[in-house]
């Protein structure tokens, strides 16, 4: 019997990936990328041109199975691994990110009759023009005293499964109900891969308020009559673990794909979820970073406990035998990536330039220099709303005490510091719960083009920072439980502890924190705290004022 691969297939927010993985020991033997033809849509629909409102975000589902069909024979390829070869497949996708489909599973934007309304598309996990259905929902599980609500930290947040459907029954009934079902993206693409619809209890616990079931239908009917059966007539109550057999690969996938009918297929996950065994934790207390565009925090523990600001706690969301707690920030990567596009000025790309390197690397070298606290400025980390604590999408970002003296380098720092502060509220909130976060892993693609913002965070949160060795943490993460699908049986292992002590590993470089730095930041932090509270805890609305406005101006116009 010769050597046995995996597959992880992680569809991401820009591009997605397929990740081939030796099962006897990780080895990442080959990768491949392919970029979403239509990207992000939040300007305007493709074909028609059909504008679309601020805060929408939507995809096209013809470009996840244009990535399938591309990343999985170039890896084989590449690798020269045969498809027979290969006993398992997993998939990890961000979340919630949700469709339409007919009975046959055919999204509902590819038919004709639909394809001109935005509701008919895949709503990204950051569509955010959800945010008055998800404060319907609030207001009312307040009203009624839903236990659900402890759960997620207070607040159900406009980016999860229910709000974004009831935004489309409010806004475009006639989508609702042509709409057989409505499914996560990570869901309809096992749909794709075995012909079987297994929705996986990672996205369904952490988006979709399920916890061995869903809210009552008298709830959803006191929210709309019409959305009184949402779940019987839209969703499905069978739902099933992580890592489990979904069903086997699809002869006519098989075939565009080069890999063996039958091959295992696993039950979808979160993409940050996936990533926590890949990272080599398997038990309670440590905390794993998935660091990119956003950041997800993930932690384990023994007991089911209520955190204010939390993405949800889930009895085996995580690990098998924990409750799984999720916090977030909805943009980090995608703040400073704002920043160099659109508010550093030519002189600076022009001495990038000069020395041979990029405007992230230049800015970096030049922030390091800095002394913490030295530039005067503090930024607030919600360029794009705020998840946990706040779970917020009207807020906004700030930046204060700017002087005409203040340089691109200074702003740039401070903009790193406001996501490692972000962070340590997101600690501290979990501790102050009874929750200890004794260890920090990272993983994604920051730690490894940003050594300055993983000592920001080291020095920030006061603790040592261990990172994967993988810079496909979330694909390997998916490939593991596609061997675990497989089992010891099919050449895979039967316990995602058992994969994770042969395929996960750590990076030996660390990143430790300074005393004297933390000290200094600690002083940092309580202005971070007030400005924290004094704008997103209602003692000063400017922000929501402002987008007010703005919705108004836009909308007269």
């Amino acid at each position: 019997m010769g050597r046995k691969f995996v597959i992880g297939l992680d569809f991401g927010t820009e591009s997605g990936r397929a990740l081939l993985v030796a099962v006897d020991n990780g080895e990442e033997v080959a990768m491949a990328v392919e970029p979403y033809p239509h990207g992000v849509i939040d300007e305007a629909l493709p074909d028609s041109g059909r504008r679309l409102e601020p805060d929408w975000a939507l995809q096209d589902p013809s470009d996840y199975l244009h990535v399938l069909e591309h990343v999985v024979p170039k890896v084989l390829q590449t690798s020269g691994v045969a498809g027979e070869d290969v006993i398992g497949i997993g998939t990890d996708f961000t979340a919630c990110t949700m469709l339409p489909i007919d009975e046959e599973g055919t999204p509902l934007c590819m038919k004709p009759e639909f394809h001109d309304n935005p509701h008919a598309w895949v709503k990204l996990w950051k569509h955010h023009a959800a945010q008055p259905e998800a404060d319907r929902i609030n207001a009312l599980a307040r009203e009624r005293g839903e236990d659900f609500l402890a759960r997620y930290g207070g607040k159900i947040s406009s980016e999860w499964f229910f709000p974004k459907a009831l935004q489309t029954l409010d806004e475009a009934p006639e989508v609702y109900d042509a709409a057989d079902r409505l499914i996560e993206a990570g869901d309809w693409i096992v749909l794709q891969l075995c012909g079987e619809e297994r929705r996986n209890a990672c996205v369904a616990g952490y988006k979709a308020i399920w916890d061995e079931g869903y809210p009552s239908p008298e709830f959803f009917k006191a929210l709309d009559p019409r959305f009184e059966h949402v779940v019987a007539d839209k969703l499905s109550d069978d739902i099933y673990p992580a890592g489990v057999r979904a069903g086997g690969l699809l002869p006519e996938i098989a075939a565009k794909v080069k890999l063996r009918p039958g091959t295992a297929v696993a039950t979808g996950g979160v993409d940050a979820h996936v990533a926590v065994p890949a990272a080599t934790v398997t038990d309670e207390g440590k905390m794993v970073m998935i660091m990119g565009t956003s950041v997800c925090h993930m932690v384990c523990g023994k007991e089911k406990r209520a955190v204010e600001g939390m993405c949800g706690v889930v009895k085996d969301g995580i690990l098998p035998g924990y409750y799984g707690f999720e916090a977030g920030q909805t943009a980090v990567g995608d703040i400073f990536a704002w920043f160099i596009e659109s508010c550093v000025p030519g002189a600076v790309s022009d001495a990038a330039a000069r020395v041979g390197t990029n405007v992230h690397a230049y800015l970096s070298e030049q922030a390091a220099q800095l002394k913490v606290g030295e530039s005067g400025i503090l930024a607030l980390d919600w360029w794009n709303g705020n998840r946990s604590v706040l779970v917020d999408a009207d807020l906004t970002g700030l930046m204060v005490g700017m002087t005409l003296a203040t340089t691109p380098a200074e702003m740039y720092r401070a903009l790193l510091e406001s996501t490692a502060f972000g962070t340590y509220k997101i600690i501290r909130q979990l501790e102050e719960a009874g929750l200890p976060i004794t260890e920090l892993y990272a993983c994604g693609g920051l730690p490894g083009r940003n050594p300055l913002l993983m000592q920001i965070f080291a020095d920030v949160t006061n603790r040592e920072i261990k990172v994967s060795a993988s810079d496909q943490t979330v694909a390997l993460g998916s490939a593991m439980w596609g061997a675990v699908a497989a089992g010891a049986a099919g050449g895979g292992y039967d316990t995602v502890t058992e994969a994770a002590g042969k395929m996960a590993r750590l990076k030996d470089t660390t990143f430790k924190p300074c005393p004297d730095a933390h000290a200094k930041y600690e002083q940092l932090y309580a202005e971070y705290e007030r400005l924290h509270d004094l704008f997103g805890r209602g003692g000063d609305d400017v922000m929501k004022n402002l987008k007010s406005i703005k919705l108004s101006v836009r909308g007269g116009s």
